[in-house]
């Protein structure tokens, strides 16, 4: 990578130590290894750059020449191979050979194990929590805020759990503090009962270099006053005068929208029938559709009835021969 200083990328002094030069490596490995930063086209670069320098600056004859030839160092020597040459090549494209000085034999294989103590990397704890909708809110979606406790990395000592040749004092040597966090998190409409919601990223984080879990919130739909879901749909009951369910007429039925719709009642109609007004149900989880409403009818019988009705109801049985 013409015309960049080796020094520069890596952080060091032109004096620097061996022994400074791979606790530079080790630190910027670490932050920018494309394991740790998964479609970081940013980080990617950052590790090509500081594999290259790294590569020069741990071997002593290359950094002679480096020091005496400036960008021109390669062509010092005939026959040598520069970073693009034969060594063992990664899917990122760059060679992984030089990473064997300074970190053993195992390359590659140990790289990871090497920066974080000969560990693997391991994603983070899910963070679980309950929640309670209404069948409202789950008709028009909603956001709510949590507040929960979480464990982030430490930001004194970097995850490593260590500060130079002690424990670090912040988070005792785990690598890890406990923080309150506090997000908002849309509930989508036509959430049901038991779903779960899932919130990359805001779980606990990982251990060396792991990604952070995620936070899941398991939904109860609160009882409603009104309607019935089942599914998609909704049930409704709607109370008719008896007079109204014999010779028929209309009915006004509350929707979850908080509005009503007129509903022809055919003559006869009986005890318990159901219409369907389509699409009045609950809203349909990632669609713009909606299910269906059902309204059941729910005859009333008259109380507290006159003289007059008494008689006219006597007079009705006698008429339909109906007894006593």
């Amino acid at each position: 990578m013409s015309g960049k200083d080796y020094y520069s990328i890596m952080g060091v002094s032109r004096n620097a130590t061996d022994k400074e030069i791979k606790q530079a490596f080790r630190r910027l490995a670490r932050k920018y290894h494309p394991d740790v930063n998964p479609g970081d086209k940013e980080a990617e670069r950052k590790f090509k750059e500081i594999n290259e320098a790294n590569d020069v600056l741990s071997d002593p004859e290359k950094r002679k020449k480096y020091d005496m030839y400036g960008d021109n160092w390669a062509n010092s020597q005939q026959g040598f191979s520069g970073f693009g040459g034969s060594g063992a090549q990664n899917p990122y494209g760059f060679d992984f050979s030089s990473f064997a000085q300074g970190f053993g034999a195992g390359g590659f294989g140990d790289l990871f194990g090497n920066i974080f103590g000969g560990k693997r990397t391991k994603k983070g704890q899910n963070i679980e929590q309950s929640i309670q909708i209404t069948l409202e809110e789950a008709y028009t979606g909603t956001v709510r805020s949590f507040n929960f406790r979480v464990e982030e990395i430490c930001s004194h000592c970097a995850g490593t759990g260590r500060l130079q040749n002690s424990y670090c004092s912040s988070c005792k040597g785990a690598g890890k503090v406990l923080k309150n966090r506090q997000i908002e998190v849309k509930i989508p409409k036509g959430v049901k009962d038991g779903s779960k919601i899932r919130v990359s990223g805001q779980g606990n984080s990982g251990t060396n270099g792991g990604q952070a879990g995620d936070l899941i919130l398991h939904v109860t739909l609160l009882k409603h006053a009104v309607f019935e879901r089942v599914d998609d749909n909704l049930t409704v009951n709607v109370k008719i005068p008896v007079t109204t369910a014999v010779l028929g007429g209309t009915a006004m039925v509350p929707t979850l929208k908080g509005t009503h719709l007129e509903l022809k009642i055919p003559a006869e109609t009986q005890n318990g029938k159901v219409f369907k007004l389509a699409g009045q149900g609950m809203s349909i989880l990632n669609s713009s559709s909606y299910g269906d409403l059902y309204a059941k009818i729910d005859v009333m019988i008259p109380t507290h009835i006159s003289g007059k009705e008494r008689k006219l109801f006597e007079e009705l049985r006698e008429i339909r021969g109906e007894g006593k």
